[in-house]
């Protein structure tokens, strides 16, 4: 079920009055994509913490996107509009150290690397699943959106969604084979 408007209001508010309308990503806009994020999320009926976190992914930048909405001294103002549980799973995404983080997010002991304090932790199982849902609906809005990034990284991401498929739920792991293997 979809996140309710008024939850979900406040957030784009605020990516709106932080320039997400204006910053271009591929399809559009950062927030569309953003918004299509969400979307993803909301169809395989992920919680709703996770749709307002799939919302607000990118506020602190990522490792693939380097531009923050907010630098991580501000992530009271996001708590403040999407909760504690939501605003947690944008940090953790956000501050995945991809090619340090990858290799063993499946392991149920393997380490976390984060990129702003490089120090690892290990999440609990379901953060760990949380983050691999984000990722995937992430990465496959883009592969939608982009045939040059599928045609680029479809197989490599393939390749991972099929290494942490035992953390992705089963619609979100059938939307990966349908998009990254064609």
């Amino acid at each position: 079920m979809p996140v309710a408007p008024a939850a979900s209001g406040p957030a784009v508010a605020l990516l709106h009055e932080l320039g997400a309308a204006d910053l271009a990503h591929p399809g559009g806009t950062l927030i569309a994509h953003l918004q299509r994020v969400q979307g993803q999320l909301a169809a395989w009926d992920a919680r709703p913490a996770l749709q307002l976190a799939g919302l607000c992914h990118a506020f602190y930048g990522t490792d693939g996107f380097p531009e923050a909405l907010l630098p991580l001294d501000r992530r009271s103002e996001l708590t403040a509009v999407v909760g504690a549980e939501a605003e947690a799973l944008v940090y953790l995404y956000s501050s995945c150290d991809r090619g340090a983080t990858y290799p063993t997010l499946a392991d149920p002991d393997g380490p976390f690397h984060d990129r702003f304090t490089g120090l690892s932790h290990t999440p609990e199982p379901q953060s760990r699943r949380d983050f691999a849902e984000l990722s995937a609906a992430n990465e496959l809005d883009l592969a939608r959106i982009d045939p040059a990034f599928r045609d680029r990284w479809g197989p490599e991401l393939l390749t991972l969604f099929t290494r942490i498929r035992p953390l992705l739920s089963p619609p979100a792991w059938s939307d990966c084979q349908e998009v990254l293997a064609g």
